[in-house]
C-alpha cells in the first residue's frame, strides 16, 4: 500500500484575489418577507399551498420554529452550469439554506451575484442540493439530463429544475441524508425506535433507497459485497452501521463508514442488472432446517392486519428495547446479511408512514405498500422468531403485498485495511471527501479523517475498457483541512500548524502565502520537535512540518532559502497546536470550504471567511520562483527567468560570472543563490569567460539534450521580435543569451537565418529559400515572408499551395513550446493578428513595400473585401459600413438654413418633429419647403375661421356662418392624417419605456381679430353623427407608420400603447393597423389578438386584420388564414354558424386574403374570390349596402393572388378566369351559384330585385381591376383590347364615365411596355369617335347633353391614362413623364376656371388623380410646382370640395415628400398593386363614406414604398455631406448603357435598372459597388437609411465648406510637380486639407518662429516632407520620411559614431525597393511611394556615414589581417560567421555597458563593431 511521496524543494507562493466572504443568499433572507407572509398560510385553501416557484411558494403556514434552528444556516458552492447561463461560462453559484428559505444565487467575478431562484417551503428545510435526473427520451435509451434543485423536508422531497417544472415526492420514511448521484438521489433511511420492534433480529430493513427520478417509486438498494461472501447472492442494503460519506456522479462511486470497525470502503453505483433484479426479488430455498426467511415474512406480514401508529407524538417508546445489535461479521458492508437476512416482499410495508410523522401530502403510485402502519407485536408473535421448529404461517392471513423492484445495485470495489485492534485506534468518520487529481493525471481518492488529523488519498485507475475502477495504494498526508481545485489539478492542505500547502496530486509544490495573514510559522516562541509513532505501510511525506519551521526560522523574509533535503523519516504528525505556541496577532485559519474553479474560502478562528485564489501551475520550478511571496518586479522577471533556464539546461549559474553580475531587486528563490550580484573585478578580459574545456555543463539537466533546439528556436524568436519596433528594446535582452549559447560551437550547425537578409534578397529579385518559422509563434516573420512573396515576386498563390516555397515550418517538441511561451511571458505585448496599428510598429524598410501595396489597394478596393482589410489598407469608410448604423442613431449637425423658430411644444405636437433635418438641409438647402410641409400638414392647431361680419347679418347667424366655415375646414383637417403619415413614414426609433406620441386632430377654430374659440359642439349647426370615426383611425395609422421597421419593438410595448380612454380606441386600432405595414405586428402575440377581435370593436378588427395580413404579405400564413377566414362567410362551411361580421370587416378580411396570398395563384381562394365580386344580394336582408365595396375588395384581393399570372393560372382553366371578369365588367345573365353558395343564397333578397342579370354598377370596377391586376405587364394584347373604350356613341353611352378611367388605366398597364411619357401617348388612348363629335360639337350640331357626357368621357380617359402614366414612372423623377403631367394638370384647372361642360366634380377628380400622378412620379424629391398645386388646392375649401378630394390632394403630397424625402415609390407588381388599392379613383364624399372604397386601404401605399435615398456620410467626422455619384444604367431596349452624375444626397433610380454606382473623385476616394453581380449590399444599405460612408482625401475640402473648389486652388497649384517644394507655404496647410496630423505636423514642425532659427534647415527638411506627403495623398508616409532622416541624422550628424546596423537594415530595403521600382522600369516612377529627390539624397548621406565605419574599424581589425570586406558583405555577418570564421585571431568576445558588442583579437586592443541582424543588450 505504500508510495514513494514527491515532494519540491520548500518555496512559498503568494495567493491573489484576497476578498472576504459572506454568502449571498445570508443577505437576501435577511430582507426575505418569510416570516410574515407564512401567517397567511392559514387563509389558503390546501389546493393553493403549491406555488409554481417553490415548494411552497413565499406563503406557508405558521409554524413554531425556535431561535436556534432560525438562525441555522448552510450553503454549498459549485461551477456554474451551462445550462442555467450561457452567456458566462466560469461563474459561480450558491445554494443557501436557513429555516424554510433556500436561495440559488449566481455570480462571477466581473458581475455581482443575484437570485436565480429562491424558496420557501412549510416546514425547516433539512437539506437542499443540485442534483441532476436522466429523463428518457425515446425507446432506443436516449436520455436527457434535467438539472434540477431538491429541498428535503421532513415528509417530502420538493424538486425545481431549471426549466420551471415542480415536483413533490412524498417520504415514506424519515430520511438522515440525501446524496446526489449520478441516476438520481439516494435517501438513507433514518434508524428509529421502531425499526427493530417491526423487524426480526434476523431481517433488518433496507437503508438505502433511490429515487430515479420525481416521479418514479422510492426503490430499495441492492449491494453486492466483495471478499469472502463475492458468492453470496445480492441482497438489500439493510445494515443500520453503514453510513453513507460521499457520492459521486463521475466516476459513480459511493463512499460508506463502517461505525462499528471504523473503515472505509468505496462502492460503485451502477443499474441493477435482470439477474440480480431476479435473484432479490426470488424467495430462495433455505439451508436445510432453516424456514427463518417465512417466518421472518410471516412475522411482518401479520402486523399488516393489526397495526397502530407507532411514532405518533408521545407514542410508545417502549420498542427501542427490541433492538439489538447483531453480531459482526469481519468484512461490512451495507448488504452483509446472506439472502436469508433480507427483508421479503411484504416487509417492504414496514418501511411505512410510522417514520414520517404529520404526513399529509398526496400519496403516489405504490404508496399504498408504505402507508401502514404498526402495533407492537403480542408475545405470541415475539415467541415465533425464536421458535425454528414452528409452521404457523401467518402470510395467509393477509392479502400479498406487490413488491418493489429495485433500480440500482452497489458492487464493493475497496476497503480500508483492518488492522490489530491492540495496534490501532478507532478511525473515526470521514469529515471530508473528495476527488482530486494531479498535473500527470492521476486520480485520488481523499478523506479527511479529523481525529487523526490525517488526509488518505487512495490512488485508483480505470480498466482498460472504463468498466472498473482498481485501487492501488494509500498514502495519508498530515493535514487538518483539504479541497480540491478542479480547475488547475491541485489540492489545497491546510497543516496542522495552520499552514497552507499546495498539492498537485501527493506531489507538495509550495507553501502558500495569503497577503494580510500572517503564517502561524513566523510567530514561533517555542521549537520542539514533535514526532508520533510511524504507521506502517503507509508513506507520507518527508518530515515536513519541522523542516518547514526551522527553514522559515532561519531566514526573516517570507520566501525561504534552498536547503538539501533530508532523509525522509516516516512519521505521523499530530497536531503542533499543542506543542508550539502562537503570537496571536492576527487570526489564524481554521478551516478550508467551498472551493470553485481555483478559488478557495478560508474559515478564520475569528468566524470571519476570506475568498482567494490560487494560480495556474505550468512549470513548477519556474512557479516556484515567480510567485514568491511579494513577487519579482518588471526589472528582475527576465534575469529570473535566465537564470532558471541555464539552470535547467545544466549550466552552474553560481559559478557563471554573467549570472553572478545580473542585479535583483528581491531576494532570489532556492534555484538562485541569495546574494545581491558583485562587479566584475577582472576587467573586460573577465566578463565572459573563454570558450575552453572548463566551462562544463550538467549533462543530466533536463534540457541539456535540448540545447541545439533551444538556440535555433531562441534565435526565430529574436528574429521575429525584430520585426516589431515596440519589442526591438526588450528584444536586445536575448542577445545576451544567445551569445552565451554560442560559447559551445558543437551546438552551431549551418547558419542562423536573417530575416532582413531574406527580404533585401527578395526585393533584388535573387533566389530565396525557404524561412524558418515557429507555427504560432513567429506570426509576424510568416506575415512578412508572404507578404513580400505576394507583392514583390507577384505569386499570386504565396498564400495557399505556395506556401512551402517560402516558408518552411520548424517542429520545436514540447519543452521548446514551453520555453517559449515563458519568455513571451516575460516579454509580454507580443501581438499574433496583424492590423494597421501593428503596421506601425513594424520597421519603416519592411514596412514600406507593405504600405506601397495598401496604397495601391486603397485607390481601387473591391466591394467583397472584410473589414479587416478595408481598415488595412485606410478605408474607414469601407469598414464603418459595415456596422449597422442609423441616421437617426447618430448625432445631429447644424443646417446651413436655420428653420423658423418654433417652440418646443409645437415640435411635439404636430408629430413631424422626427424628420432628419441634417438631411433635408442637404437636398433641400436653398428654401424652406420641408417647413412648409409640416406647416400644411399638422393638425393639432386651432385653424383660422375668418368670416367678416356683414351689417345685414346677426350674432347668431354670424356664428352659424364661423361654424359652417369651420365645418368646411374641418372636411381638410380630418383628411390630413393620411398625408401625413407618408411624409413622417418610417421617421421614428421609439423608446421602449414611453408610450408613442399622437397628435392631436384639432377640430376647433380661432376667430380673428380677438382670437375667440369656435367650436362644432355647441349645437347651433347639425354636424354629422360619427364625423370624426375614420379621421381619428387615419391620425393613430400616420402616428404608427412613424416607427421604422428597424426599431425594437415588442408585444408589451404594443399593449403597454393602448389607451385608457374609449374615445382613443379608433386611434390605437389605426395604431395597430400601422404596426402591420411597418412589420412590427407579427410580434404580437396570439392571445392579444384574440383580446382585440372578442371585443367586438369595428375598427380595431379592421385595422388589426389588415395590419397583421400586411405583415404576412404573400407567406399564406396558416394562422392568419385562419383568422382571416373567420370573418368571411365564404370561406367558412356550409354548416357553421352564422357569425354577425360588420360589413367593413368583411371588407377588410377579403383584403387580406389577398395580400397574404399574394402573387400565390392559390387555386381555391381565386374560386371564391371571383364568385364573391359578383355575390348576389341576400338571403333576405344581408348584404344589401354598401355592396360595391365588398366587390371591389373581392376583385382586388382576386387580382393579388393571381398578380401578374396572366394567362399561365396553373390549374384554373375550368374557373374561365378571364371570361368570368369580363362578364362581370360588361354584363350579362348571372351564372348559377354552385356548391355551398348555392345553399347559402336560396332565399332571395328583401330588398333588392336585380333578376338573373349581373349589376355591373358593383361588379364592374372589381372585375376591371382583377383583370389589369392578373395580367399585370404582360403585353397581352387580347386582353387589352377588350379593355379599349367603344368608338361608337351607342356602345359608349352603355359605359359610366368613372368606369371609362378604369378601363383606361387598366389596359394601360397590361400594356406596360407601350406607355410612353409624352402627351400624344395619352391621348392615343381617346377613342377616334370622340374627336370627331368634338368638331362637330364646336358648330353646335348636337345637343348639349351628349357634347357634356363626351366631354366627360374624354377627361376620364385623359385620367385614367395620366393614372398609368404615373403608376409607369413612379419614383423615377423621369422629367418627360412630369412635363407631361403638369401640361395636363394645367389644361383642367384651364377648363375648371370657366366652367366646362365636364362639371366640377368630374374635372375635380381627373385633376385629383392626374395630381397623384405628378407625386407618384417624383416621388420623394419635394418638386415645387407639385408642391405649388398640393398648396393651391390645401386652400380650397369651399364648393364642391370635399372631404375625399382633400384626401387625395394630401396624399399627393405625402407621396410627394415620402418618409422626409428617404423614400420613393417601386414599379414592382407588388407595389403597382398596393398603389391600385390605396389611390383607386373614387374618393369618399364625407367622413363617414365607406360605399365604394374601404377608407382603411388608402394606407396600402405604404406597401410600394421603398428606400432609395443615397446619403453620403463622411467616416471622419460621422456628418452627412456632398458627394459626387457616377450612376450608370444597364442597357435597355429603350436605350444604351448610360453613365450620369448626381450630386448626393440623391434618390437612386430602381436598382435592377443599374449596372454600377460610383463615388467619384477627386474630392473623394473613389468606391464602386458593382450590381452587374448582385444587389444586396446597395439594398442593405439603402434599408439603413441610405448611409454610404465615404472619405475625404488628404488635399480636398467637403463639397459645403468649398462648393466651386475656389479654396482649393492652391491644392491644385502644388499638384502640379513643375512648381517645386518652395512653392509651398506650411501656414496654408488648413486651406486644403483638414487631415488633423497633417494640420498639427505644420503648426508644430513647419512654422519657423523666432526661437527655430538656428534649425531653419530643418523645418525646410519638414516642409519638404509635409509636401511630399500632401502631393501624393499618403499622409502615413510621415513617420517613414522623418525616420529616414533619423537614421542619417544619428549615423553622421552625431560626434561620435553609433554602430549599430539595425538603421542601415531599413535604409538598405528602402534603397533596394526604389531600385526595383524606379531604376529597373522608369515607368513605374510615378507609382512609387518615394518619387522625389529626397531619398536619393538621405542615400548619400548614409554612404558617408558608411564610409567613415570603415575607416574608424577597417585599419584596426580586418585591414591588419589582409580581410577584405565590402559593405555589402559587412551587412550578411551574423554572429556565427564571427566566431566560426575568425575563432582562430578572437581572444573573446563580451558586452561592455550593455551598448556595443567588443571583439579582443590576439595581440590586439579591444575593438568595438555591431553584429550584424542583432540588437545590443
Amino acid at each position: 500500500m505504500s508510495e514513494v511521496v514527491y515532494e519540491e524543494t520548500a518555496t512559498m507562493i503568494a495567493a491573489g484575489e484576497l476578498q472576504s466572504f459572506v454568502p449571498f443568499g445570508r443577505e437576501h433572507c435577511r430582507n426575505h418577507p418569510n416570516a410574515f407572509n407564512l401567517q397567511l398560510r392559514e387563509l389558503q385553501p390546501a389546493s393553493e399551498l403549491w406555488s409554481s416557484d417553490g415548494a411552497a411558494g413565499l406563503v406557508g403556514s405558521l409554524q413554531e420554529v425556535s431561535l436556534q434552528e432560525r438562525e441555522r444556516e448552510c450553503w454549498q458552492l459549485r461551477k456554474g452550469c451551462m445550462g442555467a447561463r450561457e452567456e458566462d461560462v466560469e461563474f459561480e453559484e450558491e445554494l443557501y439554506t436557513a429555516g424554510n428559505v433556500v436561495v440559488w444565487s449566481q455570480g462571477s467575478r466581473t458581475q455581482a451575484s443575484n437570485v436565480y431562484k429562491a424558496f420557501t417551503v412549510d416546514s425547516p428545510v433539512q437539506q437542499a442540493l443540485w442534483c441532476n435526473f436522466a429523463v428518457p427520451l425515446n425507446k432506443k435509451g436516449d436520455e436527457e439530463v434535467e438539472q434540477t434543485v431538491c429541498i428535503v423536508q421532513s415528509s417530502c422531497i420538493n424538486v425545481h429544475t431549471i426549466t420551471g417544472k415542480d415536483f413533490i415526492s412524498p417520504l415514506p420514511f424519515q430520511v438522515s441524508n440525501v446524496w446526489a448521484t449520478k441516476f438520481g438521489l439516494l435517501l438513507e433511511r433514518k434508524n428509529t425506535a421502531s425499526d427493530a420492534q417491526l423487524s426480526s433480529p434476523g431481517e433488518p430493513l433496507p437503508t438505502v433507497f433511490s429515487m430515479l427520478h420525481p416521479l418514479d417509486e422510492i426503490a430499495p438498494v441492492v449491494c453486492k459485497p466483495a471478499g469472502l461472501f463475492e458468492g453470496c447472492r445480492v441482497q438489500y442494503a439493510s445494515d443500520s452501521t453503514m453510513k453513507i460519506v460521499f457520492s459521486c456522479s463521475q466516476p459513480s462511486v459511493v463512499v460508506f463508514y463502517d461505525t462499528v470497525q471504523g473503515i472505509h470502503s468505496v462502492w460503485a453505483l451502477r443499474k441493477v442488472t435482470h439477474d440480480e433484479r431476479s435473484t432479490v426479488l426470488r424467495c430462495p430455498a433455505e439451508p436445510a432446517g432453516t424456514s427463518l426467511g417465512l417466518m421472518a415474512s410471516g412475522f411482518l406480514t401479520s402486523h399488516l392486519r393489526n397495526t397502530s401508529r407507532l411514532d405518533s407524538p408521545g407514542g410508545s417508546g417502549a420498542a427501542g428495547a427490541l433492538h439489538s445489535h447483531q453480531s459482526r461479521i469481519i468484512t461490512s458492508s451495507p448488504g452483509l446479511h446472506s439472502r436469508v437476512h433480507s427483508p421479503s416482499i411484504s416487509n417492504m410495508a414496514a418501511l411505512s408512514r410510522a417514520h414520517s410523522p404529520g404526513m399529509a401530502a398526496p400519496s403516489f403510485s405504490g404508496a399504498s405498500r408504505f402507508n401502514t402502519s404498526f402495533h407492537s407485536p403480542s408475545p405470541r408473535h415475539y415467541g415465533l422468531l425464536h421458535s425454528p421448529n414452528n409452521t404457523m404461517n401467518e402470510t395467509m392471513l393477509v392479502p400479498e403485498m406487490e413488491p418493489i423492484i429495485p433500480d440500482l445495485c452497489m458492487e464493493q470495489l475497496w476497503s480500508e485495511t483492518v488492522t490489530t485492534p491492540c495496534h490501532r485506534e478507532l478511525s473515526s468518520q470521514a469529515s471530508k471527501v473528495f476527488l482530486t487529481s494531479d498535473l500527470c493525471e492521476n486520480r485520488y481518492l481523499c478523506f479527511l479523517v479529523e481525529s487523526h488529523q490525517q488526509l488518505r488519498c487512495v490512488k485508483f485507475i480505470e480498466s482498460n475498457d472504463s468498466s472498473q475502477l482498481i485501487f492501488a495504494s494509500v498514502t495519508i498526508i498530515a493535514a487538518k483541512d483539504a479541497e480540491p481545485l478542479q480547475n488547475i489539478d491541485v489540492m489545497l492542505v491546510l497543516e496542522a500548524c495552520g499552514s497552507l500547502v499546495l498539492y498537485t496530486g501527493i506531489t507538495k509544490v509550495s507553501k502558500v502565502f495569503v497577503p494580510g495573514l500572517l503564517s502561524p510559522t513566523f510567530s514561533l516562541t517555542n521549537h520542539i520537535p514533535h514526532l508520533s509513532t510511524p504507521m506502517e505501510n503507509v508513506s507520507t511525506p518527508a518530515n515536513t512540518g519541522n523542516r518547514h519551521l526551522q527553514r522559515l526560522d532561519e531566514t526573516a523574509m517570507p520566501s525561504p532559502v534552498s536547503e538539501h533535503r533530508g532523509p525522509n523519516i516516516k512519521h505521523h504528525e499530530a497536531s503542533f497546536l499543542e506543542d508550539y505556541t502562537f503570537q496571536q496577532a492576527t487570526p489564524c485559519i481554521h478551516a478550508l470550504r467551498d472551493p470553485v474553479y481555483n478559488r478557495v474560502t478560508l474559515e478564520l478562528s475569528s468566524g470571519t471567511m476570506l475568498r482567494i485564489s490560487v494560480p495556474e501551475i505550468v512549470l513548477v520550478k519556474w512557479y516556484n520562483i515567480y510567485n514568491a511571496p511579494g513577487g519579482p518586479s518588471a526589472h528582475a522577471e527576465w534575469n529570473l527567468f535566465v537564470t532558471c533556464f541555464m539552470t535547467l539546461m545544466g549550466y552552474n549559474t553560481e559559478r557563471l560570472t554573467w549570472t553572478r553580475n545580473l542585479h535583483f531587486e528581491v531576494p532570489l528563490s532556492p534555484v538562485i543563490a541569495a546574494k545581491k550580484a558583485r562587479p566584475s573585478d577582472g576587467g573586460c578580459d573577465e566578463a565572459f569567460p573563454p570558450s575552453s574545456p572548463s566551462l562544463t555543463l550538467d549533462s543530466s539537466a533536463p534540457l541539456f539534450p535540448h540545447i541545439p533546439v533551444l538556440f535555433y528556436v531562441l534565435h526565430l524568436l529574436y528574429q521575429e521580435l525584430l520585426l516589431d519596433e515596440l519589442q526591438r528594446a526588450r528584444a536586445s535582452s536575448l542577445v545576451c543569451l544567445l551569445q552565451q549559447l554560442m560559447q559551445c560551437p558543437s551546438f552551431l550547425k549551418g547558419k542562423p537565418p536573417c530575416v532582413f537578409s531574406w527580404l533585401s534578397r527578395c526585393l533584388r529579385g535573387e533566389e530565396v529559400p525557404p524561412f524558418p518559422y515557429l507555427l504560432g509563434i513567429c506570426q509576424r516573420t510568416r506575415l512578412m515572408v508572404l507578404s513580400y512573396a505576394l507583392y514583390i515576386l507577384g505569386d499570386d498563390n504565396a498564400t495557399s499551395k505556395n506556401v512551402p516555397k517560402y516558408l518552411v515550418k520548424f517542429s520545436a517538441g514540447l519543452f521548446s513550446f514551453v520555453i517559449i511561451l515563458l519568455v513571451l511571458d516575460c516579454v509580454p505585448g507580443l501581438c499574433v493578428c496583424f492590423t494597421l496599428k501593428d503596421l506601425e510598429s513594424v520597421p519603416f524598410g519592411v514596412a514600406l513595400p507593405i504600405r506601397e501595396a495598401v496604397y495601391r489597394c486603397r485607390e481601387q478596393p473591391c466591394s467583397d473585401w472584410s473589414e479587416d482589410v478595408c481598415l488595412l489598407i485606410g478605408r474607414q469608410d469601407l469598414t464603418r459600413q459595415a456596422h449597422k448604423m442609423t441616421l437617426a442613431k447618430s448625432k445631429g449637425v447644424s443646417l446651413s438654413l436655420e428653420p423658423p423658430a418654433t417652440t418646443e411644444a409645437d415640435e411635439e405636437e404636430d408629430g413631424m418633429s422626427d424628420i432628419i433635418q441634417e438631411v433635408t438641409g442637404l437636398i433641400w438647402s436653398q428654401d424652406l419647403r420641408v417647413q412648409e410641409v409640416r406647416r400644411l400638414l399638422q393638425s393639432s392647431r386651432p385653424v383660422r375661421v375668418s368670416v367678416v361680419q356683414l351689417p345685414e347679418v346677426s350674432d347668431h347667424e354670424y356664428i352659424e356662418e364661423k361654424e359652417n366655415k369651420l365645418l368646411q375646414l374641418c372636411q381638410r383637417t380630418m383628411a390630413l392624417p393620411v398625408g401625413r403619415g407618408l411624409f413622417t413614414l418610417f421617421s421614428y426609433h421609439p423608446v421602449p419605456t414611453e408610450p408613442l406620441h399622437v397628435p392631436k386632430l384639432n377640430l376647433t377654430g380661432r376667430a380673428p381679430p380677438r382670437n375667440t374659440m369656435v367650436d362644432l359642439n355647441s349645437g347651433n349647426i347639425d354636424v354629422p353623427p360619427n364625423m370624426t370615426s375614420w379621421p381619428s383611425f387615419h391620425n393613430g395609422v400616420a402616428a404608427g407608420l412613424k416607427i421604422a421597421p428597424a426599431s425594437q419593438v415588442d408585444s408589451a410595448w404594443i399593449a403597454y400603447n393602448k389607451p385608457k380612454s374609449p374615445e382613443l380606441a379608433n386611434e390605437y386600432a389605426g395604431f395597430l393597423m400601422a404596426l402591420g405595414l411597418n412589420g412590427h405586428l407579427t410580434k404580437l402575440a396570439t392571445l392579444n389578438i384574440h383580446d382585440y377581435l372578442t371585443k367586438g370593436h369595428e375598427m380595431t378588427s379592421i385595422g388589426l386584420l389588415l395590419g397583421v395580413s400586411s405583415a404576412k404579405l404573400g407567406t399564406m400564413d396558416m394562422s392568419i388564414t385562419r383568422l382571416l377566414s373567420i370573418h368571411i362567410p365564404a370561406l367558412l362551411p356550409p354548416t357553421s354558424t352564422e357569425l354577425d361580421v360588420p360589413h367593413n370587416v368583411q371588407v377588410a378580411a377579403v383584403i387580406g386574403i389577398g395580400l397574404v396570398y399574394q402573387g400565390t395563384g392559390h387555386r381555391h381562394n381565386a374560386e371564391v374570390l371571383l364568385s364573391e365580386i359578383g355575390r348576389p344580394p341576400g338571403p333576405e336582408m344581408e348584404y344589401c349596402t354598401d355592396r360595391e365595396s365588398y366587390s371591389l375588395a373581392a376583385g382586388l384581393a382576386l387580382g393579388m393572388v393571381c398578380l401578374g399570372h396572366g394567362s399561365n393560372l396553373i390549374g384554373m382553366t375550368d374557373l374561365n378566369v378571364p371570361e368570368q371578369l369580363y362578364q362581370y365588367m360588361v354584363g350579362g345573365h348571372r351564372r348559377a351559384q354552385a356548391g355551398a353558395n348555392r345553399e347559402r343564397h336560396k332565399s332571395p333578397s328583401y330588398q333588392i330585385k336585380e333578376g338573373d342579370t349581373i349589376n355591373v354598377d358593383v361588379t364592374c370596377p372589381g372585375a376591371t381591376l382583377a383583370l389589369a391586376m392578373i395580367y399585370l405587364k404582360t403585353n397581352n394584347k387580347s386582353i387589352a383590347d377588350w379593355l379599349k373604350p367603344p368608338d361608337t356613341w351607342f356602345l359608349l353611352d352603355f359605359i359610366k364615365p368613372e368606369f371609362l378611367l378604369l378601363r383606361t388605366l387598366a389596359r394601360c398597364i397590361i400594356m406596360w411596355d407601350e406607355i410612353l411619357p409624352n402627351t400624344e401617348w395619352v391621348k392615343s388612348n381617346i377613342p377616334q369617335v370622340r374627336k370627331l363629335n368634338l368638331r362637330i360639337g364646336c358648330c353646335m350640331m348636337f345637343s348639349t347633353m351628349l357634347f357634356e357626357f363626351l366631354s366627360q368621357a374624354q377627361d376620364y380617359i385623359t385620367a385614367g391614362a395620366c393614372m398609368a402614366l404615373g403608376l409607369r414612372f413612379a419614383g423615377s423623377a423621369n422629367s418627360e413623364a412630369f412635363d407631361c403631367l403638369y401640361e395636363f394638370a394645367r389644361t383642367f384647372m384651364k377648363i375648371m376656371s370657366f366652367s366646362g361642360t365636364t362639371g366640377y366634380y368630374n374635372l375635380q377628380t381627373g385633376l385629383s388623380m392626374i395630381l397623384l400622378a405628378m407625386s407618384m412620379v417624383m416621388s420623394g424629391t419635394g418638386n415645387l410646382k407639385v408642391l405649388q398645386l398640393c398648396r393651391f388646392f390645401h386652400k380650397r375649401t369651399g364648393g364642391e370640395m370635399n372631404y375625399g378630394f382633400h384626401m387625395a390632394h394630401h396624399m399627393a403630397l405625402g407621396l410627394l415628400f415620402l418618409g422626409g424625402g428617404r423614400y420613393t415609390l417601386s414599379t414592382s407588381n407588388s407595389a403597382i398593386a398596393a398603389l391600385l388599392c390605396a389611390l383607386y379613383p373614387h374618393f369618399p364624399a364625407h367622413s363617414t363614406d365607406n360605399r365604394y372604397h374601404l377608407q382603411a386601404l388608402r394606407h396600402l401605399a405604404v406597401l410600394a414604398a421603398e428606400p432609395r435615398l443615397l446619403v453620403p456620410v463622411d467616416v471622419d467626422s460621422l456628418k452627412p455631406c456632398y458627394a459626387l455619384l457616377e450612376v450608370t444604367y444597364r442597357e435597355t431596349k429603350w436605350y444604351d448603357e448610360t453613365t450620369v452624375e448626381l450630386m448626393a444626397p440623391t434618390m437612386l433610380p430602381e436598382l435592377h435598372l443599374l449596372k454600377r454606382v460610383k463615388v467619384k473623385g477627386p474630392r473623394y476616394w473613389e468606391l464602386s459597388i458593382d450590381l452587374s453581380k448582385e444587389t444586396h449590399h446597395l439594398k442593405s444599405i439603402l434599408c439603413r437609411d441610405g448611409v454610404l460612408y465615404v472619405k475625404l482625401r488628404a488635399g480636398q475640402l467637403p463639397y459645403k465648406d468649398d462648393p466651386q473648389g475656389w479654396k482649393s486652388l492652391l491644392a491644385s497649384t502644388i499638384n502640379h510637380h513643375n512648381s517645386g517644394v518652395r512653392a509651398f507655404k506650411p501656414e496654408n496647410i488648413s486651406a486644403f486639407t483638414s487631415e488633423p496630423a497633417l494640420v498639427s505636423f505644420a503648426e508644430y514642425f513647419c512654422k519657423t518662429s523666432e526661437g527655430m532659427k538656428h534649425v531653419s534647415d530643418t523645418l525646410g527638411l519638414f516642409s519638404a516632407m509635409l509636401y511630399e506627403c500632401v502631393t501624393q495623398e499618403c499622409p502615413e508616409m510621415l513617420p517613414t520620411y522623418i525616420a529616414i532622416n533619423q537614421v542619417t541624422h544619428v549615423q553622421l550628424v552625431n560626434d561620435r559614431v553609433e554602430f549599430n546596423t539595425f538603421p542601415l537594415w531599413q535604409l538598405r530595403l528602402v534603397v533596394e525597393l526604389w531600385d526595383s521600382r524606379v531604376l529597373q522600369d522608369t515607368t513605374n516612377r510615378h507609382n512609387a511611394l518615394l518619387t522625389s529627390e529626397f531619398l536619393p539624397i538621405m542615400k548619400n548621406m548614409v554612404d558617408v556615414a558608411l564610409d567613415s565605419w570603415l575607416t574608424v574599424l577597417g585599419g584596426n581589425i580586418f585591414k591588419s589581417y589582409g580581410l577584405i570586406i565590402n559593405d555589402s558583405q559587412l551587412l550578411e555577418f551574423t554572429p556565427t560567421d564571427i566566431y566560426r570564421r575568425y575563432k582562430s585571431i578572437l581572444k573573446t568576445v563580451f558586452f561592455e555597458d550593455s551598448k556595443v558588442i567588443l571583439f579582443q583579437f590576439r595581440n590586439q586592443p579591444v575593438s568595438a563593431f555591431l553584429l550584424p541582424g542583432w540588437k545590443p543588450a
